[in-house]
Formats: C-alpha cells, sequence, structure tokens
C-alpha cells in the first residue's frame, strides 16, 4: 500500500540530515583534536580524552557516518535509510556505554552531560521509526 509523501516528510528528513551532518562535524572535532589541544584542557577533561579508546571512536564514527547516510537516504526516499539509520542507534548506544558507564562522563560534567545524549537517543529512535513508516506507507523504496 502506498501513501502519497505527506508534507512534513521532507522538511523533517532534511532537518534530520542537518542534525547528522553537525554530528559528523563533532565526530571530525574529536579525531582532528592534537594532543597539544588535550594537554591544555583541564585536567579532568584532559584525562577523558587523553584515553579514549580505539572502538569507542569507532562507535562514534559509527553513530555519525551511519545517521548522516541514513538521513540522506530518507531525503532520497530511499529503503536503505532503515538499516543505515539502526546502524547508527547501535553506534550510539556502544558510544553511550562508553561515555556512562566506562568513564563516567557525569562525574567530570555532572548530570547536565546526559542532555545531549538524550536527545540523540531519542532522535535516533525516532528517525529509525520514521524509516519504518516510510517503508510500510510506501514512501521509500
Amino acid at each position: 500500500m502506498s501513501d502519497s509523501l505527506p508534507r512534513w516528510y521532507t522538511p523533517v528528513s532534511i532537518m534530520a540530515l542537518i542534525w547528522n551532518i553537525l554530528g559528523l562535524l563533532a565526530f571530525t572535532a574529536q579525531v582532528m583534536i592534537t594532543d597539544e589541544m588535550i594537554a591544555a584542557m583541564p585536567a579532568p577533561e584532559n584525562m577523558l580524552y587523553a584515553n579514549i579508546p580505539l572502538w569507542a571512536t569507532i562507535a562514534f564514527g559509527v553513530a555519525t557516518i551511519g545517521g548522516t547516510l541514513g538521513a540522506l537516504m530518507l531525503v532520497m526516499k530511499k529503503s536503505l535509510a532503515l538499516p543505515l539509520l539502526i546502524v547508527s542507534l547501535v553506534g550510539v548506544l556502544v558510544q553511550d556505554y562508553h561515555s556512562f558507564l566506562v568513564i563516567n562522563v557525569i562525574d567530570v560534567f555532572g548530570y547536565t552531560s546526559l542532555i545531549m545524549p538524550a536527545i540523540v537517543l531519542v532522535i535516533g529512535v525516532l528517525l529509525i521509526l520514521l524509516a519504518r513508516k516510510g517503508q510500510a506507507n510506501g514512501w521509500l523504496n
């Protein structure tokens, strides 16, 4: 069954792409950070950035690259959006595991450090639901 594409779909998918591009820029900034920049940070932050394991960086990359590609597929109305967004959410969950259970960023930044990861998680789930709805309604091919 193919319902016509709702008017809100294109603006929402474009906003999703912009959101994910911002995440991709944050990932790029983290990957490009230099030892000098880390050394200039206050000691608690320095310890967080100086000891990021490769698997956590890979998870961040998977989350942001997968999310950007998934959102691009939403804009292009392609069903490949769903698996890419699921992979992205898995990356987000692994990254959150590192941030909150391995290194406990709350000790350094306080409980406000939960706000952005919570927003990222909610948006990730909503984008998966959008992709599922798009497939079910024939908006994605």
